[in-house]
């Protein structure tokens, strides 16, 4: 994907989440001009974004390390 027209450009890309198809999965970015509270950038495959800080990225992490995504996941099937 074209990072002018993805709304992309000037981010740091960090991770592709699926990457098998070139359909805009999921991505993963850093953005080194916003402000602390919206430095994580998370885009979809729909077009939209979320912004966050890198403690609530930090925090995301942690959950998912210690298996609470699991559980949410679990629960959900």
């Amino acid at each position: 994907m074209d990072p002018a027209t993805t709304g992309t450009a000037g981010l740091q890309h960090v991770a592709t989440f699926c990457g098998q198809c070139n359909c805009g999965c999921p991505e993963l970015y850093l953005d080194p001009a916003a402000d602390d509270e919206r430095r994580v950038v998370i885009t979809d495959d729909f077009g939209q974004r979320i912004q966050m800080s890198l403690g609530q990225l930090a925090d995301l992490v942690a959950d998912a390390r210690n298996g609470v995504l699991d559980e949410v996941l679990a629960s959900a099937s």
